[in-house]
């Protein structure tokens, strides 16, 4: 039964609207393992990631003490525009599934960039203009965090050049035409543009390309470019910080009507939005001031949690980038053109996999079919389009929603819902015409990527 006191959607005020960021770091007992230097094998140091990052984005990487870290006015202002987002209570999908669970979903649509991703991207454009850059290089790969970028460095008058995995930048050209847009130059990856793109090529010929093969060029580029900096959607310590905005709004909204969630869960590619979403509620159970289940939820056939090994690997495929500890398939793997393409990343946030290794959080992978049939049901109730990667949230979310409803129980579960999937038209219609397949690598598969791990005594 519906309880009238709880709103489909609840809203913050402006005056609830977080004014710092929250660095999980700051409670966890084991930190993270430090960047390494892939050349000499020792901790990065701020000047050495100073020629790759911004000024102000290596402080903040570095920085695992500092609890709060302040937001900008001109962050605040612009996250105005479209923040708070909402936390909408999924009457109409707990209706149907007929389950005790009480179920919420934190939405990140309601911008341009169609996702969460804008939390971060505005922040880096910022600090960049704010150091008299030029302008920044990334890559993308279902295309929801180059098009963030590309908006963000719009606003701040920054060039922008996006390489955009070939296999997304194929299937999703108006994702393409809307960072075009924004001023951005967009590259299918790899390239003929970069040495390393050409190296890849060459290595693996026809290959659709990974977002470890797009970090790799970015990188090229911004490094042997006066004036660029190189930056990063997900992954890195800064991104999650920025995201945090996600879970300290979920939590404020939850704590205003006295919502204590059971279950949290998060789709997880590189960790961006799974690590915004749970950092303020993770923050309380490692000071042991509450308890949650939180969980990571990854495509079947990209599962670096899931069955692949926490170890120092590369960040990107063309090897350029610097070692991080974290759960990685092998810098070399490239995943199969899954229609996910914002998780078909080998690596995971090293924050997260320190958490995972710590039996903090879970994780489990789920096949393409299974998540496009939830990404339908949710459709055809909640009234919302959900992109492929959030859809990996709603099967997780719906399948605990039908445990609920063989035991009784009535949990309360939150996932977050990524942002819209009205660029991914053909996977749907892949889906819907039956040609979508569940690939997932066998050992076979994986131990090439295992084999090539770098050899750390760390």
């Amino acid at each position: 039964m519906e309880d009238k006191k709880i709103p489909y959607k609840i809203y913050l005020e402006e005056g609830e609207m977080p004014k710092q960021w929250y660095n999980v770091r700051a409670d966890m007992k084991n930190k993270p393992e430090p960047l390494l230097n892939p050349g000499t094998l020792q901790p990065m140091t701020a000047e050495e990631l100073g020629h790759v990052f911004c000024d102000e984005l290596v402080k903040q990487e570095l920085d695992d003490t500092t609890a709060y870290i302040d937001i900008p006015e001109e962050i605040q202002s612009f996250y105005k525009m479209y923040r708070p987002s909402p936390l909408v209570r999924a009457y109409c999908l707990e209706q149907k599934l007929d389950t005790p669970a009480k179920i919420y979903y934190k939405f990140e649509g309601n911008n341009t960039s169609g996702s969460h991703k804008l939390n971060s991207a505005i922040a880096q454009a910022y600090y960049a203009k704010k150091q008299g850059l030029k302008g920044v290089t990334t890559e993308t790969g279902a295309g929801q965090w180059g098009t963030a970028l590309s908006m963000a460095c719009s606003y701040f008058d920054l060039d922008c050049k996006v390489y955009m995995v070939k296999v997304s930048y194929e299937q999703k050209p108006f994702r393409r035409e809307v960072m075009r847009t924004y001023g951005a130059s967009v590259t299918p990856s790899p390239s003929e543009t970069t040495a390393v793109g050409r190296k890849i090529l060459q290595e693996h010929p026809g290959t659709t390309g990974s977002l470890g093969c797009a970090i790799s060029e970015a990188v090229e580029a911004a490094t042997s470019t006066e004036g660029y900096r190189y930056v990063l959607g997900s992954v890195l310590n800064q991104v999650l910080l920025h995201q945090s905005i996600i879970g300290l709004e979920t939590k404020i909204a939850l704590d205003k009507y006295g919502i204590k969630p059971d279950i949290i869960i998060g789709c997880a590619g590189g960790g961006s939005n799974l690590g915004g979403l749970v950092s303020p509620f993770m923050g309380e159970k490692l000071r042991g001031e509450a308890d949650y289940r939180i969980i990571a939820v990854e495509p079947a056939s990209c599962p670096s949690l899931t069955r692949g090994k926490f170890a120092y690997d590369f960040c990107d495929t063309g090897k350029v980038c610097p070692l991080a500890k974290m759960y990685t398939l092998g810098s070399g793997f490239i995943p199969s053109p899954n229609h996910a393409g914002g998780l078909r990343y080998h690596g995971m946030s090293s924050i997260l996999s320190k958490l995972y290794d710590d039996g903090l959080m879970e994780a489990c992978s789920v096949e393409q079919t299974a998540v496009f049939e939830a990404a339908e049901q949710f459709a055809r109730v909640e009234g919302i389009l959900p992109a492929p990667e959030s859809s990996h949230a709603i099967r997780v979310a719906i399948d605990e929603a039908m445990k609920c409803k063989q035991t009784g129980e009535e949990k309360t579960i939150v996932f977050g819902l990524t942002g819209t999937g009205y660029f991914d038209m053909v996977a749907y219609e892949k889906f819907h015409n039956g040609e979508m397949n569940d690939y997932i690598p066998t050992d076979e598969d994986l131990k090439p990527g295992f084999d090539s791990l770098p050899k750390v005594d760390k």
